[in-house]
């Protein structure tokens, strides 16, 4: 059934929200959408369950019950966060063209999408300093990152978040909208909805603007200050091999950090570039921003590092032995 695309405000009225807003999938390509579905269901399964088994294979493996692996299963949980939360709109299009979502339902998951970037991008962070205190101070490491000590610091990443956005919502709510209700994803983002407002939404910019810069811009330049000191320790160690190992470990971590902040970079300076950007390129950079790092991340810490390897090819056959 054909869904109206505009919900006219009523008369005389100063203040006005639709019922609901329609999401996009791609647009022209609606014929199409059911073998567009197939490669999303690929990148969904492989996120979901790569990121399921390396939770087991942490919390099964008594050698990887150690700070690196508590923080790698901190990201792999914020990963499965996201994931799920696209999941069940971007599916329902592809697969049964529903593209109507309620209101609040689109505040809801806006509103735990970007919680859970940011709770990304802190672990990130922490796990550059996991990767610093190692490399820098060996010795200490035990002693500096102990378990309570990794309790807090997984605490401050989740109310960080929450607290940050918490207004987010109501600055939303606050807005008086035009007839339109389309939106230009298959999920829910701030500047998105924010766009469809008739009324003035300087605040909602400056806000919005203000969080990425105190978390996620915070977060960046910190990662390139650790590994800036990385550097400069690996570089005064005595032996080139010891050089190259102490870079090695680092790997797993550089790559997951470049695929989750290019895109988001890419993703912000295209929302601020308005309608002088092609929708098409919105969108994919929006589905390879939420989509393409959990699906990457457990495949990069699944081949890189010795002891997650190890261990998943041990639990893999194990399973493969008991069938």
């Amino acid at each position: 059934m054909e869904q109206s695309q505009h919900t006219m405000p009523p008369a005389n009225s100063s203040f006005y929200q639709p019922s609901a807003f329609l999401l996009t999938g791609f647009p022209g390509l609606e014929a199409n959408h059911h073998w567009i579905s197939i490669p999303f269901c690929v990148f969904y399964l492989v996120g979901l369950s790569g990121n399921c088994l390396i939770l087991i294979i942490i919390k099964k493996t008594q050698s990887l019950h150690k700070p690196t692996y508590y923080f790698l299963s901190m990201l792999a949980v914020t990963d499965l966060g996201l994931a799920l939360c696209t999941l069940p709109t971007t599916l329902g299009i592809f697969w049964f063209k529903i593209r109507e979502i309620e209101f609040s339902a689109c505040l809801t998951q806006m509103y735990f999408i970007h919680i859970l970037s940011v709770m990304e991008s802190s672990v990130l962070l922490a796990m550059a300093f996991d990767r610093f205190i190692a490399i820098s101070n060996p010795l200490r490491y035990s002693s500096i990152l102990t378990e309570s000590t990794i309790i807090k610091i997984g605490l401050a990443i989740v109310s960080r978040a929450v607290i940050s956005l918490f207004p987010i919502p109501f600055l939303l709510k606050r807005l008086t909208y035009c007839g339109n209700n389309v939106l230009s994803h298959s999920f829910c983002f701030h500047s998105d909805i924010m766009k469809l407002a008739c009324t003035d939404i300087n605040v909602n910019i400056l806000y919005g603007l203000i969080v990425i810069l105190s978390t996620v811009g915070v977060d960046f330049v910190l990662i390139v200050l650790s590994y800036v000191l990385i550097i400069k320790t690996v570089v005064s160690l005595t032996t080139k091999e010891k050089c190259l190992k102490g870079l090695n470990t680092c790997v797993s971590h550089i790559c997951a950090v470049l695929i989750f902040f290019i895109p988001m970079i890419g993703l912000s300076v295209l929302h601020r570039c308005g309608n002088n950007v092609p929708l098409m390129l919105n969108i994919v950079v929006a589905y390879i921003y939420l989509i393409v790092p959990p699906v990457l991340n457990p495949i990069i810490y699944s081949v890189k590092p010795k002891l997650i390897r190890r261990a998943m090819l041990r639990t893999l056959w194990w399973k493969n032995e008991s069938i």
